[in-house]
Formats: structure tokens, sequence, C-alpha cells
């Protein structure tokens, strides 16, 4: 019991024999195989978690794969909300993640307490949420929706019906541009694809003046109108993969540059400038950071922290995510 309550506090469970050596990557594939486990990561995660993974991938990605998965246990390498649409998905499967404390800025700008206070100012409106919010969000949601997706999405929906779409406004805005719709958009963002620095950006170009700029649509606008290309994590990767360009600069969290680089050994990748100074100058998730080799051995070895979504909650949720599934 100590060591739950100490799992819930802490977020994650600390290594027990902290002395002996451990080949943490052997040891993690051995719990795999003994334990029917799939570890699905996403792309932001540290390199060696996404080499170690059965699946690498963005929200959508992740997304279909929780819900196909033949595994008892189902590791998510990502962030809370994620691990919570797994299981969501898979209510009668086990879901773990490595740290409790892997939150996201974007689902915290958006509760479901307010959400549903704003619905009632726009009360015959669709809402779309982009899966970056909670169970408790999804639940009051009639389809959820991903980068990859969210244009085709809000094009499925008939043009008479009127639209909020939350909690991402740099995203909303960029669909509405897209599609001519008419949204009322929520007032969210992402920290970390708000963090680019435009005078930095082109600072960067002036070096790199072959290189094309690509650019998640969590960006701001500013940012979103110097780029050549605009993309979710997966579109990003496969255009690196396709263009014949042999130089990027690329505007999304740099984890997913390490997917990129494999993809494409021969091209030059470099992250797009944050506006604070920090080590690798880049911008980084500090919450898909949390998660590390050694809380992800912890997490396989003891089944814990554990994902729970209540049943009422789940099965309302499912709706809007299964809508969106279908849709895509």
């Amino acid at each position: 019991m100590d060591v739950v309550n100490d799992v819930y506090k802490r977020g994650y469970i600390p290594l027990i024999d902290s002395e002996k050596k451990v080949d943490l990557v052997s040891e993690i594939k051995r719990l795999k195989k003994e334990k029917n486990a799939v570890i699905l990561a996403h792309y932001y995660q540290e390199p060696i978690i996404q080499d170690l993974a059965d699946y690498v991938g963005d929200s959508l990605g992740l997304s279909r794969k929780a819900a196909e998965t033949e595994a008892d246990i189902i590791l998510f390498a990502g962030v809370h909300f994620m691990a919570e649409t797994a299981k969501i998905l898979n209510p009668t499967k086990k879901v773990i993640l490595p740290d409790l404390n892997a939150g996201c800025s974007l689902a915290d700008s958006c509760n479901a307490e307010d959400l549903a206070k704003f619905k009632e100012r726009y009360p015959n409106h669709l809402v779309v949420t982009y899966v970056n919010t909670s169970a408790e969000v999804k639940a009051i949601s009639d389809i959820c929706c991903t980068s990859s997706n969210a244009e085709k999405i809000v094009q499925s929906i008939p043009l008479d019906q009127p639209i909020i779409f939350a909690p991402d406004k740099n995203l909303g805005s960029y669909i509405k541009n897209q599609t001519g719709r008419d949204m009322v958009l929520w007032d969210g963002a992402c920290i970390v694809h708000e963090a680019f620095s435009l005078e930095k950006l082109i600072a960067l170009y002036q070096k790199h003046p072959k290189a094309q700029i690509i650019a998640h649509p969590e960006s701001e606008a500013h940012i979103l109108k110097v780029a050549n290309y605009i993309g979710s994590t997966s579109e990003l990767i496969d255009y690196v993969k396709t263009n014949p360009n042999s130089e990027f600069i690329v505007a999304t969290e740099a984890g997913v540059i390490h997917e990129m680089q494999k993809a494409v050994p021969n091209k030059i990748l470099v992250a797009a400038p944050a506006k604070e100074d920090n080590t690798c100058a880049c911008s980084e998730c500090a919450y898909m950071k949390m998660n590390t080799l050694e809380k992800v051995y912890s997490c396989l070895k003891y089944e814990l922290p554990e994902i729970h979504v209540e049943q009422e909650i789940q099965e309302r949720a499912l709706i809007p995510i299964q809508r969106m599934l279908d849709l895509s």
C-alpha cells in the first residue's frame, strides 16, 4: 500500500533497487513479452523511449493503435490525456503511464465545467474538441479531432451547422482559414507551439537559406505565414521523406526530429528556435520529457500508475472519439 500511495503522490514508482545495476532496455523488453504488454509512444518522447516502443505516432495514429491492440497492458509513453484516451477505447485493459504528472498545457486550458458554461452561450452549436483534452471534456463533446484530421472532421459537418472548436485557438483559426467555416473558437493554446520566436526563426533561415520551414498548425499565425508546409506531426515526417529538398527548419516539438532523421539520415534538420533561451535553443514539451527510461521500467514492472476513467465518463467520451475514428 505504501508503494501505491507513493505512486499517486509522486506520479511514478521510483526504482526500488536503486543500488542494483539493471539493463533497463533488456528488462523492459523482457517484461513486455512476459506481461503481454505494448508500449505506445508519442513522437515527442525521448529517443531511447521511441526506439523501445512497439509503435510511435501522433495523436491520431496512437488512438488507432490503442483501439486495435490485443495486448493485456498498454504502457502509454506520452501525456495523461493520451493514456486516458487509450483507456476509454480499452475499458477492460490495464493502461499505465510512466508519470502521472505528465500533463498538457493545452488540455489544462479547457476544463469541462467551463466548457459546459461556454456551450450554454451557443446552444445550437456542435462541439468539436481536439483530442488534447480530458475525458470529462470529451464526454460533453460531439466529435473529437486531431491535427491530422481536423479539416476533414470540420468538412464532414453540414454547412448550416454552427460549430464550437476547442480548445486550441491556433489550430481552430488555421482550420477556419482552410475550410471557410465560421467557427467559435475556445481561447486555448499549447505553450510549446506558442514558444517559437519569429525573429530567431528568420535569423536561423538566413543561416540556412536553402531550407524549407515546416510547421505544426498549433503554432501561431505569424509562424504559419512563413512556413513552406503546414501539417500534423506525422504529416511533417511524411513531407520531409517525400520532398526533394535537403534542408528543413522544423517548427514543432523538437522530439520529432529523432524519427525524421532516422527516415532521412542524409538531410539537414534544424529545430525552430524558441523565444526563451534554453539549453537546446529549441522548443521542448517539459511534460513529454517527464517520462524517462527508468520510469518506463518501473511502470512496467509494477504495472503502476494505472489510468482509471469513471464508467459514465468513459461511455460518454467514447462516442465523440469513435465518431472521429469512423471518419478517419
